[in-house]
């Protein structure tokens, strides 16, 4: 489907985006390639206009949309401004530096001047959205002008609260114009319906995105989480002479990221107790878990029993059946999401990871042979 396909989703949207980096020109690029939305961009950057006309192509090349033919046609829109920038958004999403005084700062601009029904969208990689807006209908410096209804009534503490229901956070894997995952985290007060549309919004693409609702807010959300963790101890043990960094990179390239490119971590781990999926994974190999969990001191203390200082206080007050430790809930889960490994399930396994790693070795045939012209 072609950037030019009059089928193409969300005709309608105004998409105003605020922050041209990395991310920023990656979102650009989804916006432009796979809806039909007008996209207006700002970032208070000198070079802004040489900045997109350099990069995006990169990002859009393999498709038959050029910035020239965007600019043209009224889909893409540069400004000079903030205030011109969301004034007529449907959608504003921020992809500003990581630091939580810029974005409450930037919020309080938007709210001056984009309509009190605009959607916001903070792809932020570990700001949480209650953190985002927390104080500003305290500060005073919003302008208090009614902006939705005509006759200046809307106060700034009323801008402020509609604003808490309707932000967002949008967090993508980096580039986001072709990582499929997107996680959706609300805070306590955003307002469902929010969630809902990015929902729409996202699988509406024929891009194969994968918008996944996180459902607390948590520091670095899911995503990072996983891959900070594993980020930390592998750098400790390129500290502790272990493994050079090269050496781990590979580790994980001819294992762990053929493996979950095919299937997550819980049903991926649950081929290894054979009939008995999970539970028997743990019950195979749960001691040689416990070494390596109890190995650092700096983690989070969680036995092989499925103890874990929030888990025993929980088990107290557990419904009578209903699984109580961490250990219980995760078998529960993945037995209730995946079922037990069938014969049809890991021919398909087999496939998929057959199929990754001939692609790897293709790269790398690829990527030889690119050093050797």
């Amino acid at each position: 489907m072609s950037s030019s396909d009059p089928q193409l989703p969300h005709p309608n949207e105004r998409i105003t985006l605020i922050g041209l980096g990395a991310i920023g020109i990656s979102f650009l690029a989804l916006h432009l390639r796979y809806t039909s939305a007008q996209i207006t961009v700002y970032d208070p950057r000198p070079d802004l206009e040489d900045h997109i006309t350099s990069i995006l192509p990169l990002y859009l090349s393999g498709h038959n949309l050029t910035v020239a033919e965007a600019r043209k046609s009224g889909r893409l829109h540069i400004s000079n401004s903030l205030e011109s920038a969301v004034s007529r958004a449907t959608i504003v999403q921020e992809q500003g530096p990581e630091r939580v005084e810029f974005k409450q700062n930037l919020w309080r601009q938007v709210l001056n001047h984009a309509d009190t029904k605009c959607r916001l969208w903070s792809s932020t990689s570990g700001i949480e959205a209650s953190r985002q807006l927390a104080g500003l209908e305290r500060d005073g410096e919003g302008d208090g002008d009614g902006d939705g209804d005509g006759d200046g009534s809307t106060t700034w503490a009323d801008k402020v609260s509609s604003a808490r229901s309707r932000l967002l956070i949008v967090h993508p894997f980096n580039p986001p114009h072709i990582m499929p995952l997107l996680e959706l985290v609300p805070s306590p007060w955003t307002d469902e319906a929010e969630v809902s549309f990015a929902q729409t919004y996202f699988s509406a693409l024929a891009s194969g995105h994968r918008p996944i609702v996180v459902h607390k807010e948590i520091k670095g959300f899911v995503a990072n989480r996983l891959s900070f963790i594993l980020l930390r101890e592998a750098c400790h043990l390129v500290d502790q002479g272990v493994v050079s960094v090269q050496e781990c990179d590979e580790i994980i390239r001819a294992s762990l990221g053929p493996r979950w490119a095919v299937k997550g971590i819980f049903e991926m781990y649950g081929f290894g107790g054979g009939n008995a999926g999970i539970k028997g994974f743990f019950n195979n190999i749960g001691h040689s878990i416990a070494d390596v969990w109890e190995d650092d001191p700096r983690h989070v203390q969680m036995n092989i029993e499925g103890r874990s200082a929030s888990s025993t206080a929980e088990a107290t007050t557990g419904g009578q059946g209903q699984p109580s430790t961490w250990l219980e809930k995760v078998i529960a889960q993945s037995d209730e999401a995946f079922g037990l490994p069938t014969p049809q399930a890991i021919t398909a396994r087999d496939r998929g990871l057959n199929m990754v790693v001939k692609a790897q070795a293709e790269m790398q045939r690829l990527d030889r042979q690119e050093k050797e012209s």
